[in-house]
């Protein structure tokens, strides 16, 4: 038996070594020990994603032939990341160059109006060239901002506000549209969020829902519309919005009448951690999907000096913190990931109104020159490894200075991911089924390996 691992280290440079170590018999070591239990098993995993947003598309067009391939065979080739899932908003967010709403007329009931020429624009050719370098249908998460501005309490996508009680059923009917013209042109929409964060009042497009108010929209309207229409094949995920949250909406939203229309629960990363509240989520409804929707660095908190080269010490600590932020969802019930902007200009945009983040691809307009990111790296020691349908293991480690995550493939293979966010290296004797190897994990380092043979 084998451990063959990838170990990407590095604070200013970042250097990838890949190695091998032969499992001895286990010779009763006791210290320095993570234990591996194969015969412990966990939850699911469908598999690893990112958002094509409106910005994402604009910038992909500016890239040339060579770039365009390679950056969609990191993200989408079956040999690299291997995404399977990407996440799209219904009309304008944040991350557009331009507000704008699908209908606009108050009158237009049937939705004769309805002009889908925005997604068409940027959205949908990104989507069709991620698809082809997939060599299969990706699966689509449609997610709303806002309801158009007429339909909203303030009058406007921006700025919160609530949708008016009566426009509940055109906005119902809106989302299924959307869904529509994405089927109709040969996508596969696998699952929609009612609202994306419905606690927050953003400066740019966003409305708020009070968990009574999402409610009564799923139950009296939007799951109605969607089953007349023959939509019930996609998933409904409620709250997507942040883990502090999380058990409680859970709780508000889902009981004996939505059970059956609510397939699970979104969430993103933005407020910390958070892992015991996914816990709670999952033992309470373990039947239910528990999905990250939405992850990235704002550059209003966690901006690195120098996007341009792998210099800044700040880029890979900020790599370290989603790594971190991913090892604790697997192990708290995860059962898909979707990054946010796949890719992004160097200023962390287009964005309307100026909420820049930072994107695993940048692409420097000036010197036209498509920037890898660190945190590219360290989503590549999951994605690449853990592949769509893996379980995850029961695991112990001698000290919490390591994030350790456990998985078995479809194939039988066992992955570990290993995470030393520290200054100084440490070593790790891994144990599984009588057998131990000892390697140690530089300073500022992921590592990623598959246990093979007997």
């Amino acid at each position: 038996m084998k451990l063959t691992y990838v170990e990407s280290v590095g604070i200013k440079k970042l250097e990838q070594y890949e190695k091998t170590v032969e499992f001895v018999d286990d010779d009763g070591v006791e210290d320095q020990v993570i234990n591996v239990y194969p015969r412990v098993k966990y939850q699911s995993f469908e598999g690893f994603g990112g958002a094509i947003t409106d910005a994402a598309g604009y910038v992909f067009q500016q890239l040339d032939p060579e770039q365009q391939e390679r950056l969609l065979t990191m993200y989408f080739h079956p040999d690299h990341m291997n995404y399977r899932k990407v996440r799209i908003h219904m009309d304008s967010c944040d991350f557009s160059t331009h507000l704008y709403s699908a209908i606009s007329d108050p009158q237009d009931q049937d939705l004769e109006s309805f002009d889908f020429s925005d997604t068409e624009k940027y959205i949908l050719p990104l989507l069709a060239a991620a698809q082809k370098m997939a060599q299969k249908p990706l699966k689509i998460m449609l997610s709303p901002w806002s309801p158009p501005e007429f339909m909203k309490t303030n009058d406007s996508r921006k700025n919160g506000g609530s949708l008016k009680k009566e426009y509940y059923p055109l906005w119902a009917k809106c989302i299924c549209r959307y869904i529509t013209e994405f089927e109709k042109r040969g996508y596969e929409v696998e699952r929609i969020s009612i609202q994306n964060e419905p606690k927050a009042v953003q400066l740019w497009d966003s409305c708020v829902y009070s968990a009574e108010q999402e409610k009564e929209f799923l139950t009296d309207h939007l799951y109605p519309v969607m089953k007349q229409a023959g939509l019930e094949h996609v998933e409904i995920f409620i709250w997507d919005h942040n883990k502090e949250r999380v058990f409680e909406r859970a709780c508000d939203l889902i009981d004996a009448t939505t059970d059956g229309m609510i397939a699970g629960t979104a969430f993103h990363w933005y407020s910390g951690d958070h892992f015991e509240a996914l816990n709670l989520v999952r033992q309470q409804f373990p039947d239910k999907k528990l999905i990250l929707s939405e992850s990235c660095l704002e550059y209003c908190k966690f901006r690195s000096d120098d996007v341009t080269e792998f210099d800044s010490a700040a880029e890979a600590v900020n790599a370290g913190r989603l790594a971190h932020d991913m090892i604790g969802n697997l192990n708290h019930g995860l059962n898909a990931f979707y990054d946010w902007n796949i890719l992004l200009n160097k200023e962390g945009g287009p964005n309307h109104v100026g909420n820049y983040c930072d994107a695993p691809f940048l692409f420097d307009e000036d010197r036209k020159e498509l920037l890898q990111r660190m945190s590219a790296d360290y989503y590549w020691h999951f994605a690449h490894f853990i592949q769509p349908g893996a379980v995850r293991l029961g695991f112990s480690r001698y000290t919490d200075e390591i994030d350790v995550t456990a998985w078995e493939n479809p194939d039988g293979r066992i992955v570990l991911i290993l995470l030393n966010r520290g200054d100084e290296s440490i070593p790790a004797h891994i144990r599984i089924s009588g057998k131990e190897t000892e390697i140690v994990l530089s300073a500022h380092s992921i590592v990623s390996g598959v246990i093979s043979g007997e």
